[in-house]
């Protein structure tokens, strides 16, 4: 289910609690980072640039603006290395970065289209009928334009959850919510997925 986007790099191991020798290289390449070794940031960029960009054009479902996002979260990045204590791997703490980017985004864009948005806390939400199109039961949806039509909560879960293969556990620390509630954004986002890919979603 992981698929890489077409044209971009191959993706990373998911990243993890980091063992001992792998938070002494995280830390390491950190440090080289803000001393200014251009080398050292490629190295980081080549790392995970590839699975950032796959994880944020899913939850912004548009390529262009999800490279312009991926350039931001690096340009984050480098202002926030010196905040980098090793305490998750570098991979997580980038994963982070473009999470809270990605859903300030969209929060933004629910806000200039006066829609109504989805609380990762709220069971009832429900979205607005023009969010999903009404198609012939017939045509099977593109998992990703399906996944980009549902609500931000239930998306960023279901991304890092069943696209990422994160435990719950970490979708929870990603996105500052229970893992209960992790749980039941993604059961939320696979049900409305069911729906959207057999037509049947309104």
């Amino acid at each position: 289910m992981n698929r890489a986007i077409p044209g971009q790099p191959a993706g990373t191991t998911r990243p993890s609690n980091p063992s001992e020798d792998v938070r002494a290289v995280d830390l390491e390449l950190a440090q080289r980072c803000r001393h200014g070794d251009a080398t050292a940031f490629e190295e980081l960029y080549r790392a995970h640039a590839g699975r950032l960009y796959n994880l944020v054009f899913r939850m912004v479902g548009s390529a262009q603006e999800a490279e312009d996002l991926l350039q931001e979260v690096f340009l984050n990045a480098y202002r926030k290395l010196g905040s980098f204590r090793g305490d998750s791997s570098l991979g997580t703490w980038l994963y982070r970065l473009a999470v809270n980017q990605c859903l300030d985004v969209l929060r933004g864009r629910h806000s200039k289209m006066a829609r109504v948005t989805d609380s990762l806390d709220d069971e009832g939400a429900a979205e607005p009928a023009t969010v999903v199109p009404v198609v012939p039961t017939a045509v099977r949806l593109d998992l990703d334009r399906a996944i980009a039509k549902l609500p931000q909560g239930c998306r960023a879960a279901f991304i890092l959850h069943d696209v990422e293969g994160f435990e719950h556990n970490e979708v929870a620390k990603l996105l500052g919510v229970s893992e209960g509630t992790s749980k039941s954004q993604v059961h939320k986002a696979r049900m409305k997925l069911r729906m959207m890919l057999s037509g049947t979603g309104q």
